[in-house]
Formats: C-alpha cells, sequence, structure tokens
C-alpha cells in the first residue's frame, strides 16, 4: 500500500487507456506523455500497461507501509526520500514509513511515478485511467488515498537510472502534417510559420495555441462543418483562429476543421510543453 499524504495542482491514475470504445463514445485516455508513462513502468519491471501516477508540476508526496520499488520519469521534478536527492528517471527503493517527495519542476509539465505491482485498482471498460473530460475511471488521487499495489511481476530492473533527456525548456518545435481539413483555409501553410505560444488554457484534453510571431490562420468562409471524427494530435482551429492540440482526453468528434495532425511520435512532447512557452509548428521533414 502507498499512502498519499500531499498531492499539488492534480494527480492521477493512468495507464495506457482504453482504446476500442469509439463506437460507445469513449475515447482511449491514458496517459499524456505515453515514453515517460512507459519508462517508468519498464525501470520496476512492470508491463507497460500497469497503472501509475501521472502528477501534474508536481508537490506529491507518498509514503510506504512496506517495502516498493518506485521510478520517477518524465518532467524532472525535485525528488527526495526522506530528505535525500534522487536523481531523475531513476529507480527509488522505500522502505517501510520512508517518504518519497516530489517538488516543482522547473520544465516539463508531467512526471510519472510508477510502483513495482503498479496500482492495483479495478479497471473501467478495460482500463485503471481517469478520464478527464468524461470523468470516466478513478477519481483524481487526493491526500490521504491509500493506492493497493499488485504482486511483483517476475521481471526485476536490471538498471536504477535511465539516460534520458529532459523536457525543452526553450522553444518546442512540433512537426504535423496537413489535412484533413486544411482546405478549409486560405494559406493552411501559415500553421507553419513563426512561432505560437502555449496558452494557459491547457489541460489533458488539449493545448490551446496563441499566436506569437507570423501570419494569422483564415478560413475560406464562416460555413459550418458537420461534426466527424477526430484522433490524437489533431489540430482544431476554432473561429477566434487558435488552434488547440488534442491530448489524451480529447472528444472523440468535433465541429471544427482539423487543419493539421501532429506526428504521432510528437504528441508527447506537447503533453510536457509548458503555459508561456513558445513551439514552432512545422511539416514533417523529407
Amino acid at each position: 500500500m502507498i499512502v498519499v499524504e500531499q498531492v499539488g495542482p492534480l494527480a492521477t491514475i493512468q495507464d495506457l487507456g482504453r482504446p476500442g470504445w469509439f463506437g460507445s463514445g469513449v475515447g482511449p485516455s491514458g496517459a499524456a506523455d505515453r515514453a515517460s508513462s512507459a519508462l517508468a513502468n519498464r525501470l520496476v519491471g512492470n508491463p507497460e500497461s500497469a497503472a501509475l501516477l501521472e502528477v501534474l508540476v508536481g508537490g506529491v508526496v507518498l509514503r510506504a507501509d512496506r517495502h516498493h520499488t518506485l521510478a520517477v520519469t518524465g518532467a524532472p521534478a525535485p525528488a527526495t526520500v526522506d530528505g535525500t536527492p534522487v536523481g531523475p528517471a531513476s529507480v527509488v527503493e522505500l522502505e517501510a514509513g520512508q517518504t518519497l517527495r516530489l517538488g516543482m519542476a522547473q520544465r516539463g509539465l508531467r512526471s510519472y511515478i510508477a510502483v513495482r505491482g503498479g496500482i492495483d485498482i479495478a479497471p473501467v471498460l478495460g482500463s485503471r485511467s481517469l478520464d478527464t473530460m468524461s470523468g470516466i475511471g478513478p477519481p483524481p488521487v487526493r491526500a490521504g488515498d491509500l493506492l493497493p499495489v499488485g504482486p511483483a511481476p517476475r521481471t526485476y530492473p536490471i538498471i536504477d537510472l535511465a539516460p534520458v533527456a529532459q523536457p525543452e525548456a526553450g522553444t518546442l518545435t512540433v512537426h504535423a502534417m496537413l489535412g484533413p481539413r486544411d482546405d478549409w483555409f486560405i494559406e493552411p501553410n501559415a500553421l507553419f510559420e513563426g512561432e505560437w505560444s502555449v496558452s494557459p488554457d491547457a489541460d489533458r484534453v488539449g493545448v490551446r495555441l496563441e499566436r506569437r510571431t507570423g501570419p494569422p490562420l483564415r478560413r475560406r468562409s464562416d460555413d459550418e462543418l458537420r461534426t466527424e471524427g477526430v484522433a490524437l494530435g489533431s489540430i482544431q482551429v476554432p473561429p477566434s483562429g487558435n488552434p488547440v492540440i488534442f491530448l489524451a482526453d480529447h472528444p472523440i468528434t468535433g465541429g471544427y476543421p482539423v487543419i493539421a495532425v501532429v506526428l504521432d511520435a510528437e504528441v508527447d512532447l506537447v503533453a510536457q510543453a509548458r503555459p508561456g512557452q513558445a513551439l514552432r509548428l512545422r511539416p514533417p521533414p523529407r
């Protein structure tokens, strides 16, 4: 059992999501930064699908009721065990009564804490993830919660630190492919000119961008678009002209034109972008 003693802005239980429910109106959800989530689980010997904590910015304190093996990845929030610092993307051994404290990250947005055996709660529609848009799944983690831990897997971690790059602190470059509704815009390539800024209006549903430099996105007409399906990484443009990049808890349909879609491998980068950070959208390299 893991005891939650403190929670920062937001902490949720996530796994790799619940794909296959689009026909019932349910999106996949799951970890916003899938690579960091998978790495945390691999470091403690879990399957990548095991449930873990997704922590926004930091501020979480966890206490062990017995020996537990944990790993912390993603946004490099300063971590300590009973006051002793531990490195980013590292494996942490907690004895009974010891606490893991996660400070506030200065770069990146989301950290991941995996425990060997996974957070063992009942799945909903095949997943332990919270979908913050629909409310499906476990509620956000609160101080005083007890997180049950599943049986340890047979595999065991063979390293105590993963040499991974930290999230970008400066201007972030993300690649996207135009379509399917780029023909709704007078000059769709304006999306790739200049720079955008990550708006404070950002969460697990999506990241809204504001124009920092470069031309505006102008539609050919004010006609309405019939509601249609949208995918992870879709860049939808509402009448304001400020694009929204859809993340893990995005709606499965939308009525605004999707000018482009972020490359799947780079959606994780967007999930770590902080409000105010400069972001460049560019076409895929040839």
